[in-house]
């Protein structure tokens, strides 16, 4: 074993370099990429996979739609408030990695399992939305945790990439409830089964590196003055407080980005898997506006849930390239593009339409989040990085509240297209608000 040494860069960013992983844990690294990746794609079908057995649930228990989309928003909010909690307490040694993954993939199946043998909205708010919020949130932190821990020298591309597999591994179970919804029951025990294999199998193998570690096979300092890593990984001006980011306006308006575009992101998923409901809706409300129905919006569901997890990956790397910022208000036109595209496909009911605002829609609804994610490490720094991650990420909360209003607005209104037209408004908002974006810190040479 190499004798480990702490070096430090130009910027004074500390590594910890000498043991590699073999080492440390006896195995390639790989194994702490694809094994939180596995665990990531598990829990995916507790957001998006509820999200697409809406129409089942409304058939099967004759529920309310917003008594069924309920359990969906709370879940969304107990998620939100546990990850990054989970990532603070890990990177401070305060919870063990095992201790949250073993409790998180427990809880995680265990609502999976709800989804598919209760009854009852009381059963589901408390096994589905409450628990399976609290697991979902442990797991989460965690896999991002370890990834970025064991990839220092690409954290944000590496855990972009882990965190896609959380929609497009609900793809098979969202197509498979979508043709037929009394599959329901066995798919979900199913998906519960997967959760806790490949969770467990985390709980077993994954380890967190020494803090600072950094790969022997790289010299940080050559690595802290190359071009391309700068680019790929910008360093912030200086180190902000919480209190001191509120005040720059940088991070209000990261806040109301991830509000307005996590609201539409969580609100297309619901709205092209009950398209179904909506257009038994229209016909009893004698809407004039015709939605979709049929096998497309099955087929627009799965590739909108690939290409929101592959969306995430491919925004970081173009962000290396053109800048966070720029790719940021991109995605954010793309986003609002597929709500339009929606908007006019929901009027003419045309399948194909459906399919091709699938693209935009899909590739802006998912690439905004790690976007948001490294921008805060731009902008603030790394010291004070959990708070201020916290506020931004807690964001998600309240996004979810919207969006799932948005689904439940469109499921008892006529006019559906309306409901596009008022995501794409947002989006819009959110598209504006990127373009504002600028580091913090820079002094002011020229007078205003």
């Amino acid at each position: 074993m190499e004798k480990t040494q702490l070096v430090r860069d130009w910027r004074g960013r500390d590594y910890l370099v000498g043991d590699s992983s073999q080492d440390l844990i006896n195995r390639p690294r790989s194994w702490m990429f694809w094994l939180p990746w596995a665990a990531m794609a598990a829990i995916g079908p507790m957001q998006y996979g509820y999200a697409a057995a809406v129409p089942a649930l409304l058939d099967r228990h004759g529920w309310p739609a917003v008594a069924a989309l309920a359990p969906l928003a709370v879940w969304i909010v107990c998620q939100a408030a546990v990850a990054l909690p989970t990532a603070l307490l890990l990177r401070r040694g305060a919870l063990g990695i095992r201790v949250a993954l073993w409790a998180g993939g427990l809880l995680s199946g265990t609502a999976l399992l709800t989804v598919a043998l209760a009854r009852d909205i009381p059963t589901i708010i408390v096994g589905y939305a409450l628990l399976g919020g609290v697991g979902a949130g442990l797991v989460y932190g965690a896999c991002t945790e370890t990834v970025a821990r064991w990839y220092p020298e690409r954290p944000a591309s590496r855990v972009g990439f882990t965190t896609g597999a959380f929609a497009y591994g609900t793809a098979p179970l969202a197509v498979a409830v979508g043709f037929d919804g009394s599959g329901l029951q066995p798919l979900f025990v199913a998906s519960a089964i997967i959760a806790w294999a490949a969770i467990g199998a985390a709980a077993v193998f994954v380890r967190l590196p020494p803090r600072n570690w950094w790969p022997s096979h790289l010299d940080p300092r050559t690595w802290a003055l190359d071009g391309l890593a700068l680019r790929r990984e910008p360093r912030a001006v200086r180190q902000f407080s919480l209190g001191q980011a509120l005040r720059t306006g940088s991070l209000p308006t990261l806040v109301l980005i991830l509000v307005c575009a996590g609201a539409v992101s969580i609100f297309d998923v619901v709205a092209l898997a009950t398209s179904g409901a909506l257009a038994s809706s229209a016909t009893a409300t004698g809407a004039a506006g015709v939605t979709f129905d049929g096998v497309a919006p099955w087929a627009a569901v799965a590739l909108l849930l690939v290409l929101n997890g592959a969306g995430r990956a491919c925004a970081m790397l173009a962000a290396e390239v053109a800048g966070r910022g720029r790719t940021l208000s991109a995605v954010l036109a793309l986003l609002t593009l597929g709500q339009l595209l929606l908007a006019w496909g929901a009027v003419t009911g045309s399948e194909a339409m459906l399919l091709v605002a699938t693209v935009p829609a899909g590739f802006g609804g998912g690439a905004f989040y790690p976007l948001i994610a490294s921008l805060v490490r731009e902008y603030f720094g790394e010291e004070h990085i959990a708070p201020i991650n916290g506020v931004v990420y807690s964001a998600k909360a309240v996004a979810g509240l919207v969006g799932v209003g948005l689904a439940g607005l469109a499921l008892t209104v006529s006019d559906h297209a309306a409901i596009f037209f008022l995501a794409a408004a947002l989006v819009l908002a959110a598209a504006a608000l990127s373009t504002t974006l600028r580091q913090p810190g820079h002094p002011v040479t020229l007078p205003r």
